[in-house]
Formats: structure tokens, sequence, C-alpha cells
């Protein structure tokens, strides 16, 4: 049976949600950096009492609101074949439902390990397939398989689908618990099912799990004196390590920068901002647009160190999220030209909390971003200036089409 305490918990674990967008500081597009510490939970808890009542009609009570609730969960205890039923796991579905009930795909709920896995790509490290992927469709979807990682050796590319996991049908499953079921220990062994488009059937892939590094930066002289930086990640050390590297470059006195924003599945706001920052001189990189309509502006830092050097960017359908706000703001100021296929299309912003008692967090979405001209690039992408297929000839024949055709651009400025 259900008691006062239980019921006390699961009000304050509501009523926190019903208040995260007064309490998030995050810095993410995709994905805000929790600002989580025991002060901040104690912060929430002590403004618990003042927060408006979410009524479903002016004047009704919290209390009142959830009697149908409380029924169904004494009805539940009174009746269910098989008891006692697991009280947490009820709390975590009645989050869960609540936060779907918006019809949202970036907005839901994560339990501790989905938490856990969610936030493991942008510390450095994980165990898995090494894939980005979204979880915000029918199936759990390749966004890009990581560089040199079992995803990428075994041809997984993005857009590829995952319909099934060692054989088990995946139709209705939420691509988060989907997402679950492809994570998993180093040296064990997934077999997945992939939905191609193209492909007249559906395949089976087996990968051997294995201990995901995740490189931030990579950087290198090209020939004919063209410096060539890629970004997997927009991380914690993204921002350092960029600025080394390009401090190593220009030192070598490039003609030009080739910046490959390739499979980057992107990551937190200030990263975007700072690798920017590096480029564009001055001026607005990013716009941040809420329901209520208030519209933040993200400005340039003014200290980059690559703000005249010529520059092209190449992308592709992997190119998503924090990507999209350096690669369109670029775009916006002629800053360089971008090169490839269309973006991905993810300009929305997430706020994620940590619950209290260590019982995951919510993923919700509080605002849209919009490119300096004020594009919208949620669910449309960014179109290159030039355009460049990348084709399954080209990956078996080494080619590159997109990286020989940015070298182009620049020895032609």
């Amino acid at each position: 049976m259900s008691s006062k305490p239980v019921r006390i918990a699961l009000l304050v674990l509501l009523a926190l949600s019903f208040s995260l967008g007064c309490f998030g500081s995050g810095l993410v597009v995709g994905l805000r950096a929790p600002a989580t510490t025991s002060a901040f939970i104690n912060r929430v808890l002590e403004q618990l009492p003042l927060i408006p009542t979410p009524a479903a009609t002016p004047g009704t009570s919290l209390e009142t609101l959830f009697k149908p609730f409380w029924q169904a969960w004494d009805l539940v205890h009174e009746q269910y074949v098989d008891q006692p039923v697991d009280d947490e796991a009820l709390m975590r579905g009645a989050i869960r439902g609540m936060l779907e009930a918006l019809n949202d795909p970036h907005t839901g709920y994560m339990d501790p390990f989905e938490f856990q896995q969610a936030n493991a790509p942008l510390e450095g490290e994980y165990e898995g397939i090494g894939a980005w992927v979204d979880t915000s469709g029918e199936f759990l979807t390749i966004i890009s398989p990581m560089p040199d990682s079992p995803a990428e050796k075994a041809g997984l590319k993005a857009g590829d689908k995952i319909i099934a996991v060692d054989g088990e049908d995946m139709t209705g499953v939420d691509p988060s618990l989907v997402l679950r079921r492809v994570l998993g220990p180093a040296g064990s062994t997934v077999t997945l099912t992939i939905q191609r488009e193209g492909e007249p059937s559906p395949f089976e892939v087996r990968i051997v799990r294995q201990k995901i590094t995740i490189p931030s930066v990579e950087g290198k002289m090209l020939d004919q004196h063209i410096a060539y930086v890629r970004l997997f990640t927009f991380g914690e050390k993204t921002a350092s390590d960029l600025r080394r590297t390009l401090t190593d470059l220009l030192d070598q006195k490039p003609v030009g920068i080739i910046l490959d924003l390739r499979n980057n599945g992107g990551g937190y706001l200030n990263a975007a901002i700072d690798v920017s920052s590096e480029f564009i001189k001055d001026g607005v990189i990013m716009y941040e647009v809420y329901g209520d309509g208030r519209k933040i502006s993200y400005r340039a830092k003014g200290n980059g160190i690559a703000t005249d050097i010529p520059l092209v960017v190449v992308v592709n359908e992997g190119t998503a999220s924090a990507s999209e706000i350096t690669a369109g703001a670029i775009q916006d100021y002629q800053r360089g030209k971008l090169v490839g296929t269309k973006t991905f299309g993810k300009g929305s912003v997430q706020s994620w909390t940590p619950l209290v008692n260590n019982e995951g967090a919510v993923r919700i979405t509080i605002a849209r971003w919009l490119t300096p001209q004020e594009r919208q690039i949620n669910g449309v992408g960014l179109t290159p200036d030039v355009e460049v297929p990348l084709t399954e000839e080209d990956l078996k024949a080494g080619r590159d089409p997109q990286l020989d055709r940015a070298i182009q651009l620049l020895l032609q400025e």
C-alpha cells in the first residue's frame, strides 16, 4: 500500500520536474551541461513550496490535480496480481510518462544508467560500440560512427536504424531502452539488425564492444601547406585542445585551414561558442529563442587566433547540433564556405537536470536556436555552399571528394 513518505517523495520529484525551466543553468545544445551540486538541490527543495501550482483548470490545486494519480497508485498496490510492486519503477515510469505527454522527441526521462551513458561520450570514454545516436525517432538511429571505433569498422553509417538487438525485434521499444541493450562491457558481443536506406532488406552486423576513448581534435598539415583540423565532438576539453592545435599549425604558416565537422554529433554549447570564436572575430554566434518570446544572443569572445586566415568547413549528414552552430555562424558571416552534404538539422536546446536521490535526470527542450541571420536549423539543416556527395564507391576506393574540393577552394583563394 502507498504511504505518506512515498507520496511526499513523488510529489517532490514531480514538482522538481515542473520547475526545471527555472533552475536549469545549462551550457549545452542538444544536451545542456547539468550544473548540479548539493547546494543546488537544496535551493530547489527550499523553493518547492513557492512553485506556482500546475493546474488543469484555473483554481485547481496540486492535491486535487493528482487525486486520479494517487487513486491509480492505490489500485495498483491493492489489485495487481504480482505483489509487491516496485515503487521505484512506478515512480520512474510516472516521470517518463509525464514527459512523453509533451510529445517532444527531445524531451524525456533518463534513468540513472541512461544518464551515465549519455554523459560518458563528453567525458572522454565509455564502453560500447562507439557511435553517436539519435533516440528521438521510431528506432535508435546512427548519427555517425566514431573514428576507428567498432561501429566504424563494422561499416555502420549515418542514418542506419537499429531494428533488432541480438535477434530481438525493437519495434515499439523506446530507443533510449534500445540504447541500453547496445551498450555493454568491453569484450562482449552484440548483434545488430540494421535497416539502411537504399538496401533491399535488413542485414545483421556483429560487433565486439570495447572501451571507447573519444578524441576531441585532430590536426595536421596537408600537402600544399594547408592546415587540416578535425573536430570529433564538442566536449569539455575541445576548446583548449583546439587552441593548442591551431597554435601549432599556425606556427607553420599555412595558406588556409580546413575545418572538418563531418560526423560530429555536437555537444556543449559553451564549446561551440569557444570553437566558433577561434574563427569569427566579432558578432553574434547564435540566438536562443524561448517559448515566451525571449531571445538570448551568444557573441564571439573576441580572442580567436584564426579569424583572418582563409577557411573552408566540411560537413555532412552527421554534422549535428553544436557542429551546426559553428558551421552556421561561419556560413552566415561568409567567413568560409561549407562543402559537403546537408547537415543533420538539430537546432533545439535541452536542459539536462539530475533528479534528487540519484534517480536519473530529465531532458527538457527549453529553447530553439537560430543562426546569426536568424535561420531556423531544426528539422532543416544547413545546405552547403558547394554540395559534394561522398558515395559508397568513393569510400571503397579510399577517395574523399569532399576534402579534395575543400582543398581546391582554399588554393583558389
